[in-house]
């Protein structure tokens, strides 16, 4: 089982639906509903300075989920990234996700719950377990 999540750039509020459906063409590989952001790259490279890309560490490591959390190779463009970690590390790769994205302004998706969350959200993930739909 893993945690899912999804970054972009959103600077317009949209539906919780409409950030679904935006998710699912993600998947397909249509980026045609997101505008490239320099907010992405550098979201990325600090998150890569805390915890490399698994394709990044030496094989021996790959099961080190403190070195690197994630289940797979994220999906990335200049647009969004989507990022896959394994489920024991999943609060804390959810703070960790959302307290960078409001860093860089950037828009997070959980699938999980099928909710965006905005960078000027005032609700700390910390105070609000992810899982709690209530």
């Amino acid at each position: 089982m893993s945690y899912d999540l999804a970054i972009w750039h959103q600077p317009t509020k949209i539906s919780n639906e409409r950030a679904v459906e935006i998710y699912l063409k993600l998947i397909e590989e249509d980026r045609s509903d997101l505008q490239p952001s320099p907010m992405i790259d550098a979201f990325y490279t600090e998150l890569t300075k805390r915890h490399p890309e698994i394709n990044d560490i030496p094989e021996a490591q790959i099961g080190d989920h403190d070195l690197s959390p994630w289940s797979s190779e994220f999906d990335r463009s200049d647009s969004h990234l989507i990022i896959t970690s394994v489920w024991s590390k999943a609060d804390y790769v959810a703070n960790l996700i959302f307290d960078l994205a409001r860093q860089h302004q950037l828009s997070v998706f959980d699938p999980q719950s099928e909710t965006i969350n905005y960078p000027e959200s005032e609700e700390s993930v910390s105070s609000k377990p992810w899982w709690k739909f209530w």
